[in-house]
């Protein structure tokens, strides 16, 4: 059993660290006593984020994940500025509304260009990085939809399940190193995702507006703050993958107890989410 990675003497590169659980996470980060690179498309929002994590050494780095240069030349930014890398945590994400039909190919390419091929291109940038030292973690955001596949979600849902699996395999891989990989799978929490979500080009806004509103009132409840901090303790425990939130926990049981039926059981209250409920 791998002992558990002393963050009090790490640092951490953090994207998505513009708000939400990316800027949650890297708070408590801080507050475990974590130096930290945070990585983010939006200056002003790291610049605030690197404001609440106190009196550890901070940089900001702002980057498109999607960038290939730009991901290519982060890591020697990061030992610029810290020396070194112990943690890479992967948060950066986006969501595009629109059934299976309606999400063009240019569209899909868009979602996985961020959600997964960036997760990818990351993790192998830092690799050598963290493999140079004693111990180190790798964590990567999936979903709860990376355990089940809610209808009208399936660009979304097809991303979340590459990264999982991607990460399992790489998590094999790494068995024998110092460096742990955690797949993180956070339910409904209350960040900006669903009102930053794309719209498919074909889809009809009207619908797409009500059920954005629908499910951010009905589903993304938990405060990153908690959500973050339950993230944190997963990877001090360098555990294989973590589900954040009651609703998630509830989901991984229902997928392993009916893997084919599963959806009979969410489809009413799924109807209650759509522009057509």
């Amino acid at each position: 059993m791998r002992s558990r990675l002393d963050l009090s003497d790490g640092v951490a590169v953090v994207t998505g660290a513009s708000s939400g659980i990316g800027r949650a996470l890297a708070v408590v980060l801080a507050e475990r006593g974590c130096d930290l690179a945070l990585v983010g498309r939006d200056l002003d929002g790291l610049a605030e984020t690197a404001r609440q994590c106190g009196a550890v050494s901070v940089s900001q780095h702002e980057l498109d994940v999607t960038d290939v240069d730009g991901v290519a030349a982060l890591p020697q930014a990061v030992l610029d500025a810290h020396g070194r890398a112990t943690v890479l945590v992967n948060n950066a994400g986006r969501s595009i509304v629109g059934r299976a039909h309606e999400v063009s190919d240019d569209e899909l390419r868009w979602l996985f260009d961020v959600n997964f091929f960036a997760v990818a291109a990351l993790t192998r940038a830092f690799l050598p990085v963290l493999l140079a030292q004693p111990q180190a973690s790798i964590a990567n955001m999936s979903s709860m939809f990376g355990l089940l596949a809610p209808a009208e979600q399936a660009a979304y849902v097809a991303t979340k399940f590459a990264v999982r699996g991607w990460s399992e395999s790489l998590r094999h891989e790494l068995d024998h190193t110092g460096v742990a990989v955690t797949v993180i799978h956070p339910g409904g929490v209350k960040t900006d995702i669903a009102k930053a979500s794309r719209v498919a080009a074909a889809a009809d806004p009207g619908k797409a507006a009500t059920s954005t509103e629908r499910f951010e009132e009905s589903v993304l409840r938990l405060a990153p703050e908690r959500a973050a901090e339950t993230i944190a303790r997963a990877i001090e425990r360098r555990r294989p993958r973590v589900l954040v939130g009651a609703d998630v926990r509830l989901a991984d049981l229902l997928q392993r107890a009916a893997p084919g039926r599963y959806w009979a059981a969410l489809r009413a209250q799924a109807r209650k989410l759509t522009a057509d409920g």
